[in-house]
Formats: C-alpha cells, structure tokens, sequence
C-alpha cells in the first residue's frame, strides 16, 4: 500500500500556522498607527476664492483664457513678490505649501485654495493671494491686455477637510493587511528551497524508504594460460 503523504499545493512557508498570525499582527499594527496619526495631527481647514480674467477694451476676447492658464500657473510666486504675505499674515513659505491655484480649461477663471489650521487663516490666506493677483494684473494690463477681478471672496469652513481618527485607522488596517499579505506571499527562494528539501526528506522518513546503494559487480576470477 503507497503510504506516501499528499502534496498541497500551498508553498512551504505558508503550511506553518504561525505564519498566519503575520497578517492580523499587520492589521492591528496599522489601524493603531492610522488612528493615531488622525487624532494627534491638526485638522486642516480649506477655503477657495475665485477670480477671472477679462479681456480690456479692444481687445482679443480669446486671449483671456491663455492669461488665465499663465496666472493660475505663477499665483503662488506672484504672491509671494506681492503684499499677499501681509494681508494674509503668514510667510512666504507657509503660502507657497499651502496655497494651490487650478485654472478651467474653458473659461477663464482661477479658482485659489488655500489650507490652513484654523478656518479664518484659510480664509485670509485665499483671499490675500487673489488680491495680489488682481492687483498685479492691474499694474501690467497695459501690455498684457486683461485685468483680473474678484469674482468670489472665500468663505468660513465649517468643517476640516484632513481625514478623521476613524478613517485613518480604517486606511491604516488595510495597508497594514497588503503589506502583510505580501509578506506572506513573496519569500526568498533560497529559504523556499530549504523548506521543500526538509519536507521530502520528511516524507521519504515517513514512508520508509531507504536509499538503495549500489552493489558492486564480483571481480573475474583469474585462469592461469595454457601453455
């Protein structure tokens, strides 16, 4: 009777058990790392003002959407050179991570917003950006041919825009999981080839097998010549 065990077509490192308790332990490990980031890092606030373009008298219509492609690309350094600093009150470099432009690819309108910790500096950070836009753009319309205005003032966030506690735990667990899951899956090949060498030798050990050894053949006996 063949009393050779089966194979299973899981690899070697993942028929122990305690290989399994990787992905839990991940899993956990993420979700406290997640939740503690999200409460202990202050929530950030948004607030958005707009501004548009227009084209000044006698001129080309068309050309107010490519100036508007070109502000909304040099808002954040137009700030900076500007008063925007002071009427927002923060430095230039607070302006320049959180304060991005993004411009309509067809109207030419900019939209400017800008994050901040508490809701009244994200307010007057927007705001004091659009404002040296409008007033930068007054100073060169005569060569430029457009003037930008106010079209909306920011408004007071009443709620943050950073993920909560929760949320960053939940995200935190499932990268927790994939990093465990693909601890379990990919292994060197050199341990991979140690382990299916232990199992055959186990499983020849089970089945009783004993390597044959080669007998050698019995030497020709020697016969005397005839003379």
């Amino acid at each position: 009777m063949n009393t050779t065990p089966r194979r299973t077509l899981l690899p070697a490192g993942l028929r122990t058990p305690g290989r399994w308790a990787v992905l839990p332990a991940a899993v956990l490990a993420g979700a406290v790392l997640g939740g503690g980031y999200g409460a202990l890092k202050a929530p950030q606030y948004a607030a958005t003002s707009y501004v548009i373009v227009v084209p000044a008298e006698k001129s080309d219509p068309a050309a107010a959407l490519g100036f508007a492609q070109a502000y909304g690309r040099v808002a954040t350094d137009i700030a900076v050179t500007g008063d925007a600093q002071v009427w927002a009150g923060v430095s230039a470099d607070t302006l320049r991570r959180n304060v991005q432009a993004a411009t309509s690819p067809d109207a030419p309108m900019i939209s400017i917003t800008a994050k901040a910790e508490k809701p009244a500096k994200a307010v007057s950070m927007a705001d004091g950006v659009a404002r040296a836009l409008v007033l930068n753009s007054t100073h060169v319309a005569g060569s430029t041919g457009v003037k930008v205005v106010q079209f909306s003032r920011a408004t007071k966030p009443v709620a943050p825009v950073s993920p909560s506690a929760p949320l960053s735990a939940l995200v935190g667990g499932c990268a927790g999981g994939l990093l465990g899951g693909l601890t379990l899956l990919v292994r060197p090949k050199r341990a991979a080839a140690r382990g299916e060498a232990r199992h055959s030798r186990q499983a020849a050990a089970a089945s009783g097998a004993a390597p044959s050894a080669a007998v050698p053949a019995p030497a020709a006996a020697h016969q005397p010549e005839a003379v």
